[in-house]
């Protein structure tokens, strides 16, 4: 298979897999939590996530695409990492590789930021801020969770992976419509950023009033 073959290959995979985690993320979304299907279901968009990630990395290194799209991809692949290690531990303990993951997101998004200082802002800086800035809140709060009190911590693991699960779902929904409407940026994905942000705070309340509920 040559460059170009590999190139269309990867993009008609990341392009499928995108399309089948969308339309998985929002059934997952609608759907109840915790139930047998949003187990067996939740895998599957965290195995497409996976896909989307790594074609979307190649796309960038390899194939030189948007570099910005790059910041994306790291957001995305973050959270939706982040949001699977909250339901498996369910605590929060130190773990190295969560510490490396967490190494890796910054100097990456490090490497781009003093990229862009080079180049030059060629996308919205409002886009560019609030993508490069939300990625760095999420980190500081993982890195803040580590000093909660082990008594204290209790069950927001289950709002940390809802919100970072949310978060991964609408990210790629950003990439999604701000690559099929470029010419409507920033609003093409500032507006999904908002509504991804309404339902992060739906669910918030929703766990924590059921959480009233049954104690």
């Amino acid at each position: 298979m040559n460059y170009s073959n590999f190139h269309l290959a990867n993009i008609i995979v990341h392009v499928i897999c995108g399309c089948l985690a969308l339309l998985l993320g929002y059934i997952l979304l609608i759907k109840s939590k915790g139930t047998l299907f949003h187990k067996k279901f939740g895998i599957c968009f965290v195995y497409l996530m996976v896909i989307v990630v790594i074609t979307g990395i190649f796309g960038v290194i390899i194939f030189k695409r948007n570099i910005f799209l790059l910041v994306i991809t790291i957001l995305v692949g973050y959270n939706t990492y982040s949001g699977v290690r909250n339901i498996k531990t369910k605590t929060n303990q130190f773990y190295l590789q969560d510490l490396l993951a967490m190494v890796s997101a910054i100097a990456i998004v490090s490497y781009f930021w003093y990229y862009l200082q080079d180049i030059g802002f060629y996308w919205n800086p409002v886009i560019i801020y609030s993508t490069v800035g939300y990625l760095f809140m999420v980190i500081s709060y993982d890195i803040f969770r580590y000093f909660i009190p082990k008594n204290r911590y209790g069950n927001l693991w289950v709002y940390e992976h809802s919100c970072k699960m949310i978060s991964a779902l609408g990210g790629l929904t950003d990439a999604f419509i701000g690559t099929i409407l470029p010419d409507y940026k920033p609003y093409s994905q500032i507006l999904p950023s908002v509504i991804t942000t309404f339902i992060m705070i739906y669910f918030v309340i929703d766990i924590y009033r059921k959480n009233k509920i049954y104690r």
